[in-house]
């Protein structure tokens, strides 16, 4: 359904206390736009001098012509993304050329690179550190995918590890351990081309699981070190963040979606109506009453009006499988990764599909970690809709573009590094069209 409504004058409660504006926030207004399997959000905003963004529109559809964070059909996606961000330029009276995008097509992958570069007892300058970076970016790009972020972890200088700045130190060889977020590169040209087809830029791109984990997380638990888990329609993400910096991202292609197609599949029943007894009835948790508790439904092909009856219990047997598969799976990712104490013991649920009742227990009990749900900080001008769990990613691209997130040694900005990827595309697409 599409939002459109006065947006209110004063800060809602619950807001994040004022702090000196990020020297890196955007200046004037700026669009953010999340693509998602489920739903397609455009927010416009600015910075305020106390530091806190300010939402001056928004808008949002049903999204069309996306499946698990890919564009599947051009035709259908610049639909939704044309109309979501309509209604937000509309309400800002204002007209984007250019947003900051979510990015969770193209199989993303989270990537850790060690560079060594030779400085000949010289001082090190900005210009080395550039290249390490764009160095780590030119493998990646042989391997036949594009880096969307290169984030410097740690340097050594010689035999000195753990410098956190060595512009001006002086030194023979200095080596850089880069995380490295790559997708596939012909995903990231659709997704190009269809906001080339709407009249918009990618001014940055922006991994979706570490947005979510920008407005989920606490300050504490950014420094301390936790796993953010991103429960949306049609994947399932995850972002470690330790000392404020980004350690690991990952991907399941499960989600929300997957647990309503397993009820009508079982139940058969339309989509709409698994969607419905989903919200409403949907549980982890089992009681005695489960089977004596019956649930209206239409069967698929049947008159509306006529109406079958099945147990709760039997509904809560199909969905139990998928969500504990699903945190299997995000268990594997994270063992997978091998990051030890860094992850951090706690967990952070959120996204839509979160908010499944007996998510929380379920998760600590998989995982083995202590787990909480996580909304996203609240931001004025929104309605209270969007500081729901399922707009975590959004306003996650709201406070990228307010500073937050970037690391203080960033030479992956949006003029060298990451807008880039997409001018490149922009241009290719412009020398055929």
């Amino acid at each position: 359904m599409n939002a459109v409504a006065r947006v209110p004058d004063g800060a809602g409660p619950g807001l994040p206390p004022a702090r000196p504006r990020h020297p890196r926030a955007r200046n004037g207004n700026f669009g953010v736009l999340d693509i998602g399997s489920t739903k397609i959000v455009c927010v416009i905003a600015r910075i305020e001098p106390d530091g806190l963004p300010r939402a001056l529109g928004y808008g949002w559809q049903r999204s069309h012509g996306v499946k698990g964070g890919n564009i599947t059909d051009l035709a259908a996606a610049e639909r939704a993304i044309r109309a979501a961000v309509a209604h937000a330029e509309e309400m800002a009276h204002t007209k984007l050329s250019g947003v900051i995008v979510n990015l969770s097509c193209g199989q993303p992958g989270s990537r850790q690179r060690n560079v060594q570069w030779t400085i000949g007892g010289r001082a090190v300058t900005e210009a080395d550190l550039r290249a390490m970076v764009n160095e780590g970016r030119r493998r990646m790009a042989e391997e036949g995918r594009e880096a969307i972020h290169a984030l410097p972890l740690n340097f050594t200088l010689d035999a000195t590890p753990g410098v956190s700045d060595p512009r001006g130190m002086i030194g023979e060889s200095l080596g850089v351990r880069l995380h490295i977020v790559d997708a596939a590169s012909a995903s990231l040209r659709n997704l190009g081309t269809g906001l080339l087809r709407c009249d918009l830029e990618v001014e940055e791109p922006v991994s979706a699981p570490y947005a979510a984990a920008l407005s989920a997380l606490a300050e504490d638990e950014r420094e301390l070190g936790a796993t953010v888990i991103d429960m949306g329609g049609g994947t399932t993400t995850l972002a470690v963040v330790h000392e404020g910096l980004l350690l690991h991202t990952a991907q399941v292609p499960v989600g929300g979606w997957q647990v309503t197609n397993d009820l009508a599949r079982g139940l058969s029943t339309p989509l709409d109506q698994a969607e419905r007894l989903k919200t409403m009835y949907g549980s982890l948790f089992g009681t005695i009453e489960d089977e004596r508790e019956m649930l209206s439904l239409s069967q698929i092909g049947e008159d509306g009006e006529s109406l079958s009856r099945v147990p709760r219990a039997q509904m809560l047997s199909i969905i139990r499988p998928r969500v504990e598969e699903t945190l299997e799976l995000v268990r594997d990712r994270l063992a997978e990764a091998h990051l030890g104490p860094d992850a951090g013991q706690r967990v952070v649920l959120t996204g839509g599909a979160s908010q499944l009742v007996g998510m929380r227990e379920t998760a600590a009990r998989i995982l083995g970690r202590q787990v909480r749900l996580g909304r996203p900080a609240p931001v004025r001008g929104l309605p209270e809709a969007f500081h729901a769990p399922g707009f975590a990613t959004t306003l996650g691209l709201v406070a990228w573009g307010g500073g937050e997130g970037r690391p203080a040694l960033d030479f992956d900005d949006a003029s060298q590094g990451s807008r880039s990827v997409f001018a490149r595309f922009v241009n290719w697409l412009r020398d055929r069209v």
